[in-house]
């Protein structure tokens, strides 16, 4: 029996040129469905999301507005980072302190060992489980800008002896970094691969992802981690971007690359910010329900210390406020 609208049939209309070929196509071309939006009967997926500490008053304000913006989302934890060679220890843990004070999120203090010796970064990891901080993302750490990484003499060498070394001062719940692109400092992405896993046998929770833009290159290096025996959780880290050129260059640093199709998207908006945010809401959203097809149901996502697209995801994603805790408008 003919398709009712295809060209064999009587009362299909005349078709010709463009038309005809998108025709074809259509009648000869596979049916992609759509990705799957979670139901009433679905728990949303698990939420995270990383700030960074303030360096202004301006700043201060703007990242106290992104928190108690994303507090009523409830996430699992929220972390705050730690700059090159240690550089915002002490507002680091001054953000912390007061998230623990004043919100009901659980914060997470990002710690590394490079510049320091296991002395002074044990006594770190003291004063944040003395100021109620019981998660820590533990990272080796970036080096001083033009310096290239070397262990503290009386440091710890690697994340993974970090994380050996947190545990013997408390329990500590700690997260690590993974790089479904290979870290640009790895010898090949075996070898970042076995790192990931000593780091992992050392004591970590999960893992916590580089961002990425390709969700298959995420969904293959899982393939990988569950190969090489890593049982624990690789939590995708997800940047929703508003600023294109400042994610080239965020991304030329760190090693994620940037397809070019992003550049496509974002082409033509350099002095337009409202659409910037509609394709960078666009783009994250369609990542995440991609990645929420395949089965992943956590999400980690680095806000930059701006709410507005990171809540929006979320809400695409399922996650609702929680009762009785205000939203700003």
């Amino acid at each position: 029996m003919n398709h009712p609208l295809s060209p064999a049939s009587p009362a299909a209309p005349h078709a010709s040129g463009p038309f005809q070929a998108a025709l074809d196509r259509w009648m000869t071309g596979p049916r992609v469905p759509a990705i799957p939006a979670r139901g009433a009967g679905h728990a949303p997926p698990a939420l995270s999301f990383e700030f960074f500490p303030p360096k202004t008053e301006a700043l201060e304000q703007q990242l106290w507005a992104c928190i108690r913006r994303l507090e009523p989302l409830q996430p699992r934890f929220v972390s705050v980072t730690y700059g090159a060679g240690g550089s915002t220890q002490e507002r680091t843990h001054a953000t912390v302190a007061r998230i623990v004070a004043e919100t009901t999120l659980h914060p997470a203090a990002h710690l590394t060992c490079v510049g320091a010796s296991r002395e002074e970064v044990d006594a770190v990891a003291h004063r944040y489980w003395a100021a109620g901080i019981r998660h820590i993302v533990a990272l080796r750490g970036d080096p001083p800008p033009g310096e290239r990484y070397a262990p503290h003499p009386q440091g710890y060498r690697y994340a993974s002896d970090l994380v050996a070394g947190l545990k013997k001062v408390a329990d500590f719940e700690i997260s690590v970094a993974a790089y479904p692109e290979t870290h640009p400092d790895a010898e090949s992405a075996n070898h970042d691969l076995d790192n990931l896993k000593r780091k992992l046998d050392a004591g970590a929770t999960r893992a916590i992802t580089q961002y990425f833009f390709d969700a298959p290159r995420y969904l293959d290096f899982l393939e990988r981690c569950y190969a090489a025996g890593i049982k624990a959780s690789v939590v995708p880290g997800i940047m929703p971007v508003s600023n294109y050129a400042q994610a080239v260059r965020f991304s030329a640093m760190c090693g994620a690359s940037v397809p070019d199709w992003l550049g496509h998207l974002f082409e033509g908006t350099e002095n337009d910010p409202d659409t910037r945010k509609m394709v960078g809401a666009f783009v994250a959203a369609e990542q995440v329900r991609l990645l929420q097809a395949n089965g992943v149901d956590e999400f980690h996502f680095y806000t930059l210390n701006r709410p507005d697209l990171t809540y929006a995801i979320a809400h695409i994603l399922g996650v609702r406020p929680m009762p009785g805790i205000a939203t700003p408008p």
